[in-house]
């Protein structure tokens, strides 16, 4: 066992050949086991038994990873030109701000080391392994290929083993293959074909949990050869996807940048042609720079998220990064698993047939004697979960399972076997002897006779039996056939095959795990919201299409596409079928990456949202991840972006609302911010054009910068949501954050207040009045009409009232007090070079002021008209 090769070969399809021909190929005898030298020789080789980790990197290395985005070089520059012209607080604003950025992206990038971390430990610490001819205990770490594993109850199965012993074993593989149901291993092996993971059933899986039984196994793959260390080398090489957010801001970016530099060269080319001061223009040019670029954007848009981030809380939804809060607003798909988070995880009884009319009392007093469950210390029933589920049922029909089984204690059995497929238990009756059997209805019914009904047991058709099976099994359900044979004498240690013939049919039993109660209405508010839900399972394909159709995912039933179908598909094959398909079942973790990369092909915005070890990859593949906080597993945690507090899929629709206001209000800092610097450019470079003198100080063009992109921008984040918000369709990924007009209005806005301004200085300086000051106040007063004009882009203020955003209103009010003081406050006269204006000419800057917000009103009266068809869209700018 020391070719990489054969390893590798052994692996992938140590299923499909005899345990005995195995242990050959091991070079191990699985009753004697490995010597302590040939292990020793064997980990020296293939290496411990341990997770694949990824070399790591300095923290100096990652500190200047996170200064390479072109905003914050941009960013950088400003404070640089903000100290050039003795602007130290502005600086310093700055620098908090890029410092604040890197210290965000350390913290993502660390969270999502830890992911792998959390991976590892899902490895138990120690096994049972048989050396030398005696039991040992040992670290996982420390197996190789070849070794003689013991597992029992309560195991996390230490390394990918070939069972070759097992006794009523069965395995919870749901964290690995998204599998509600415990799966019942054998030791046969398997004909050759495609075997999926769940299908593997003479195998027993690193990570997963024995829930019953006894086996033991040997070691055919440890640490990244194991299907565990497959899905971590999946969580390993997934590149996380930047945001909506992230690329629309470094977009925009490089894209105002670019503009303003050329506009501030102009304006000091146009100044210094017209003979002012050079240095002079350049203090003004380099002041408009720093004022243009709105270095604000990232503090208010950390803001935003912030407080998203803190209203999601209250809705059971935790997020762990914080830009996938504005992400949410951008998804158009929402992959699903549906075990543990469109299901509840946790099997239920759902449909009862007696066939011929009986008595439902025989049914549940079988089912209590012939099922395992127990009472756990709280008081709830621990067990298989399918057993769990009948004796839960037969409880709420009004039977006391303990009562049963004291009138009726078991007396022998004969176990559940793979073969099978059934269970048998004997029981004293007062005339005789009962067995009971429950199983699986195919191997059940052709072994009874009879059906009993109200009149007595009457003669079983047998194929009308099996069609009711499988029209149930058609449904999704989880069938199982109970059925009693009465004997007069004794029948303990004959075969199984004696005792399970000419049996009494009670009936059967549907199990399944069903929907949770919220499911159903979030699915349909997803699809209001334009979002196309997804279920993405390893479950069964009958099962996932019901549960699809039930919850309104797969309406009319619709194509469901297998991990086997997938495996014969090509990328272009499966981005075609995925424009339709909405049921994926027997699917893997590489699987789930391949749906999710091909809707992302197609332009989709993609949430992944899963709960198991299964689900880690595709969850950091998405362009968000969500994963269940309750039910879920720490990797599903640690890999995603939004955590759901109660493992509720109606939260992400709460999620998805906030994250559409975070990104309207965003939109509107920048309408509002854009629109105030568009103002002043226009100002300042319309004047000399004019033949008026430069309006502004580079001091004057700082302040307005500082006062109105300040507390009234941020106190847009308290905007509430716009009405309709979750009844429009999602925006597209590729959507510029100028789309839906915001460009124009920045233009025609800013223009109409570089209009006023330059109005005022022109009239003032034929008036002699104190045009300065007066073109300084209209520049700032005029953006707070702005400011309260746009807290919608269709509703008007008189509808909102001041009071549903009352930050706003007295952000806006601090701003006049403070323009107030710099104007009349002696000390501040001097520093700014500001004169006192007159009642009147205070009253003239206010009422330009209003200006700006009437136009803006009856711009969304105009919008308003037009969505109504009073108007052509072609009016609305």
């Amino acid at each position: 066992m020391n070719d990489p090769q054969d390893a590798s070969t052994l692996a992938r399809d140590a299923h499909l050949h005899p345990a005995a021909a195995l242990a050959v190929r091991l070079g191990v005898d699985p009753c004697e086991g490995l010597s302590a030298e040939e292990a020793l020789k064997r980990q020296e080789f293939h290496g411990p038994n341990s997770l694949p980790q990824s070399p790591p990197r300095s923290l100096m290395q990652r500190v200047l990873d996170q200064f390479r985005d072109f905003m914050v070089l941009v960013l950088i520059a400003a404070a640089l030109l903000s100290g050039f012209i003795g602007d130290v607080a502005d600086t310093v604003a700055i620098a908090v701000i890029v410092v604040l950025n890197a210290a965000i992206g350390l913290t993502q990038e660390w969270r999502a080391e830890r992911a792998l971390d959390a991976l590892k430990r899902l490895a138990s610490p120690h096994a049972t392994v048989r050396r030398e001819g005696s039991s040992q205990v040992l670290e996982t770490s420390a197996l190789v290929p070849g070794d003689v594993v013991l597992l029992e109850a309560g195991n996390l199965v230490p390394a990918d083993l070939r069972l070759h012993q097992a006794a009523q074993l069965r395995v919870d593989e749901s964290t690995l293959t998204g599998e509600s149901v415990t799966v019942e291993k054998h030791t046969a092996h398997l004909p050759d074909g495609v075997h999926g993971v769940g299908d593997r059933l003479n195998m027993a899986f690193k990570g997963t949990l024995v829930t019953h039984g006894r086996a033991e196994g040997l070691v055919v793959a440890t640490g990244s050869r194991t299907e565990l260390g497959r899905v971590a080398g999946l969580l390993r090489d997934t590149q996380a996807r930047s945001t909506p957010l992230q690329l629309r801001l470094a977009s925009f970016g490089k894209r105002l940048s670019l503009v303003v530099l050329c506009l501030c060269a102009l304006i000091f080319g146009i100044g210094v042609m017209r003979g002012e001061p050079v240095l002079l223009m350049a203090l003004t040019a380099i002041s408009l720079a720093v004022a243009a670029i709105p270095e604000a954007l990232p503090a208010v848009v950390t803001v935003l998220l912030a407080l998203g981030a803190r209203r999601m809380v209250k809705v059971n939804a935790l997020v762990r990064r914080l830009p996938s809060v504005e992400t949410l607003g951008s998804v158009s798909v929402i992959c699903s698993d549906k075990t543990g988070t469109l299901t509840q995880n946790r099997m239920r009884v759902q449909v009862v047939d007696l066939l011929a009319g009986g008595s439902r009392d025989p049914l549940w007093r079988a089912v209590l004697l012939c099922t395992d469950a127990s009472l756990g210390a709280r008081g709830e029933w621990v067990g298989d979960p399918t057993e769990t589920a009948l004796v839960e049922a037969a409880q709420a029909a009004g039977f006391e399972p303990a009562a049963v089984r004291a009138a009726h204690a078991r007396l022998d059995e004969w176990p559940f076997d793979a073969g099978r497929k059934r269970m048998s238990t004997l029981h004293r009756e007062q005339d005789g002897w009962i067995v009971v059997t429950k199983g699986a209805p195919e191997t059940v019914l052709p072994r009874c006779t009879h059906v009993a009904s109200g009149q007595g047991d009457l003669v079983l058709d047998s194929t009308e039996a099996l069609s009711a099976a499988q029209t149930m099994a058609a449904q999704g359900l989880r069938v199982l056939a109970v059925t009693r044979r009465s004997f007069a004498q004794n029948p303990a240690g004959r075969s199984a095959e004696d005792v399970e013939s000419g049996m009494v049919l009670l009936g059967l039993v549907g199990l399944a795990d069903p929907p949770r109660p919220q499911a159903k209405a979030a699915v349909a508010d997803c699809r209001s919201a334009g979002i196309t839900p997804v279920m993405i399972t390893g479950d069964h394909p009958a099962t996932a299409l019901a549960i699809a159709r039930e919850l309104g995912i797969a309406e009319g039933g619709g194509p469901v596409l297998t991990g086997a179908d997938l495996g014969a598909m090509d990328d272009a094959a499966l981005q075609r079928a995925a424009r339709d398909v909405r049921v994926y079942a027997r699917v893997d973790p590489a699987q789930k990456i391949r749906i999710v990369q091909a809707l992302q092909a197609q332009g989709q915005f993609v949430a992944m949202t899963g709960d198991g070890v299964n689900d880690a990859p595709a969850l950091k593949q998405a362009d968000i991840g969500v994963a269940m906080g309750l039910g879920g597993t720490d990797v599903a945690r640690e890999a995603a972006s939004l955590v759901l507090l109660d493992d509720n899929f109606a939260s992400i629709v709460a999620a998805v609302r906030e994250g559409r206001r975070i990104f309207d209000n965003i939109r509107k800092f920048i309408r509002y911010a854009m629109t105030g610097n568009s103002g002043e450019i226009w100002t300042l470079f319309l004047a000399p054009l004019m033949g008026m003198p430069i309006p502004l100080l580079p001091l004057h063009i700082l302040w307005v910068n500082l006062v109105t992109d300040g507390l009234p921008g941020l106190a847009l984040a308290a905007e509430p949501a716009e009405r309709g918000v979750m009844q429009r369709p999602p925006r597209a990924p590729g959507e510029s954050v100028f789309a839906g007009g915001l460009w124009q209005h920045t233009l025609w806005v800013g223009l109409l207040i570089a209009a006023l301004c330059l109005g005022i200085q022109a009239w003032a300086l034929k008036t002699d009045m104190h045009w300065q000051t007066m073109v300084f106040t209209v520049l700032t007063l005029s953006q707070m009409g702005h400011v309260l004009a746009i807290r919608s882009e269709t509703d008007s203020l008189f509808t909102q009232g001041l009071r549903s955003n009352l930050p706003l209103a007295g952000a806006v009010l601090s701003t006049f007090a403070l323009q107030l003081a710099v104007i009349y406050v002696p000390a501040l006269q001097s520093v700014f070079r500001t004169e006192a204006l007159t009642a009147g000419e205070l009253a003239l800057c206010l009422a330009c002021a209003v200006v700006v917000f009437l136009a803006v009103e009856a711009e969304k009266w105009i919008r308003r008209r037009s969505a109504r068809g009073a108007v052509p869209v072609a009016v609305v700018v």
